[in-house]
């Protein structure tokens, strides 16, 4: 049965997901947000099926275990087959990414390396793309002695190979005697000998992901699992323009038969602020910049100011949401959703959020390009938009899609806005804005404190005037918004742990919305809780809860979206970047320091 124990490759272009019989079975083109030429992971069906369609398949006969790893601090996977002989290949899956010619090359293009390791092993190549949303392709045709074409419908690709392409057409097993080399990438003649110059790619593009990796600040404990979301958070990014998406898929379900399917391959303002945020932690500013660059051109284009939840990667506005008929969905569980309805909701937070992912670029003097009087100037207009709407009803951060309320996060978020334009005007030496916008920052805390404030359970209510429980109240903390010593949040967290934690993980709400009772627990809830544990002085149970989430983490290391609190078993869109960053948050305040070994 599909599970989400998958490995992403990718190279800030494309990206694709790997599962544990080494198959590809998800991956789009041109871009993360494309057409899926491997759709398998949605398709309903199991590759083994007679008939299944929307992977790439390297098939040992008579295989009787795979075992996968990524090369140490890239994304480049490497799985051993071994078969009932004793028999064995080595696949090498890569997608190429290096600086040549001081440029970044990363083509819209998938490599495979095989090589024979042991005995004399047979394999068979099924590469059965699927286009038009999980629809039949053209015909492929067999070109010369070494390619195959592939006409998609976003583009035709074409596998150079130095396999033999008349048994790969007819998917015929057959022996390894020699490394073998796979190239799909565009339908254009590839130049140089295959072998040497896929040999030469992965041994660039191992080299670029060390050199990034080198220039990380980690902790020192857990340094593994900040590596690898730190990997994973990068392939999340489309380099081109900056933007950042939630999750590499569409449509895996939040639990099963929940109807609660999305497509996460897109830009929110708000799950890419906390991408930036955790990233930073670690000295990675390439995201940063990039994704500065996509938020000017987002702020440039806003009507009058106003700031959707979610942009395409190239900026796009509309997102139109529909369904694809052709795909039953993961494990059956439909419907498969290509776009999503909630960049036309109201959601406020976002232009804390934009604020807030430009403030360190006031103050970085690290960074290509520091913001100045001029980028302030545009972001004024965030500001006021905040001002204008932080006590106005809105869909809040959990998209709800049939009801509005003034939402305690919302609010704080548009406080935050104002409160860090007052320190950017401060650092650009502009006293009148600060003082401005300081007095709207003092203005909005007042009206937050007074209208989410409960008296009678001395605690904070996720809505103004009601009696809401919400984790996102956690983030008061995070904002600076209250302080760990504030009896006001302890009484908060207290009341919020009691109300939605289940076991070792945290429910976002625990309240009907538009789909009945939520079931899962959504990750980075459970790594705010050990953020607010950390600071309140539970520094114990902090660490406690924090192993058992790693435990929790697929093969590659990483997380989805939401967790069933009783099986364990992970749920929602995949890799996500919530929890990515919740792993490196929590790694980079529990850790030892370096000082403790040297």
């Amino acid at each position: 049965m599909m599970n989400l124990d998958l490995w992403p490759i990718g190279n800030c272009q494309v990206s694709a997901l790997v599962d544990r019989a080494g198959r590809f079975v998800w991956g789009c083109v041109p871009r993360v947000d494309g057409d899926p030429i491997f759709s398998a992971l949605v398709g309903g069906r199991e590759p083994a099926d007679e008939g299944a369609t929307g992977f790439w398949e390297i098939e040992l006969e008579h295989v009787v275990g795979i075992e996968q790893r990524y090369l140490r601090n890239t994304p480049i996977l490497v799985s051993r087959h071994t078969d009932s002989d004793g028999n064995a290949v080595e696949v090498i899956d890569f997608c190429p990414y290096f600086r040549r010619k001081g440029r970044s090359y990363r083509p819209v293009a998938f490599a495979r390396i095989v090589r024979p390791v042991a005995g004399s092993p047979r394999i068979r190549v099924r590469l059965r793309p699927t286009c038009g949303w999980g629809g039949s392709c053209g015909q492929q045709r067999i070109g010369g002695s070494n390619h195959i074409r592939y006409p998609l419908d976003e583009m035709t690709m074409r596998l150079t190979t130095t396999a033999p392409v008349g048994m790969m057409h007819e998917e015929r097993f057959f022996r390894v005697e020699r490394p073998l080399h796979f190239f799909l990438g565009p339908d254009e003649s590839f130049e140089g000998d295959i072998a040497a110059t896929l040999d030469a790619m992965l041994g660039d593009t191992d080299a670029e992901w060390r050199e990034w990796v080198r220039g990380l600040a980690i902790p020192l404990e857990w340094q593994e699992v900040v590596i690898r979301s730190a990997i994973s958070l990068k392939l999340c990014q489309h380099e081109e323009t900056g933007a950042i998406v939630a999750a590499l898929t569409t449509s895996i379900p939040e639990h099963a038969g929940s109807q609660r399917n999305w497509d996460y391959r897109y830009c929110w303002i708000r799950d890419a602020y906390y991408t930036v945020q955790a990233l930073n932690r670690l000295g990675a500013l390439d995201v940063l910049e990039g994704y500065l660059g996509y938020l000017r051109n987002i702020v440039d284009g806003a009507r009058g100011g106003h700031i959707q939840p979610l942009y395409g990667v190239l900026g796009e506005a509309v997102l139109e949401e529909r369904f694809a008929g052709n795909l039953a969905g993961y494990r059956g569980m439909g419907p498969v959703r290509v776009g999503n309805a909630a960049y036309s909701q109201i959601q406020h937070d976002a232009y804390g959020q934009i604020v807030l992912s430009n403030a360190q670029a006031f103050f970085d003097q690290r960074l290509f390009r520091m913001a100045g009087v001029e980028d302030f100037e545009a972001l004024e207009k965030v500001g006021e938009r905040a001002w204008e709407n932080h006590d106005q009803p809105d869909a809040g951060l959990w998209e709800l899609r049939t009801r509005q309320s003034v939402h305690t996060y919302s609010a704080a978020m548009c406080w935050a806005a104002c409160d860090r334009l007052a320190n950017a005007a401060q650092a650009l030496g502009l006293e009148e804005r600060r003082a401005f916008w300081q007095d709207r920052a003092d203005r909005i805390r007042a009206r937050i404190e007074a209208s989410a404030w409960r008296d009678d359970s001395k605690r904070m209510s996720a809505t103004f005037g009601g009696d809401d429980l919400d984790a996102s109240l956690i983030q008061l903390l995070d904002l600076r918004f209250l302080s760990p010593e504030d009896p006001r949040f302890k009484g908060t967290l207290e009341a919020v742990e009691a109300g939605l934690r289940r076991g070792s993980h945290m429910l976002r709400y625990a309240t009907e919305d538009d789909f009945g009772l939520p079931e899962t627990a959504f990750n980075v809830c459970t790594f705010w809780l050990i953020e607010a544990l950390h600071f309140t002085g539970r520094g114990a149970d902090a660490r406690a809860l924090f192993e058992e989430m790693l435990t929790r983490r697929t093969g590659a290391g990483l997380l989805s979206e939401d967790i069933d609190p009783i099986t364990g078993e992970l749920w929602g869109n995949y890799p996500q970047t919530y929890s990515l960053v919740g792993m490196i948050n929590c790694a980079v305040l529990l850790s030892k320091g370096w000082s403790s070994i040297r």
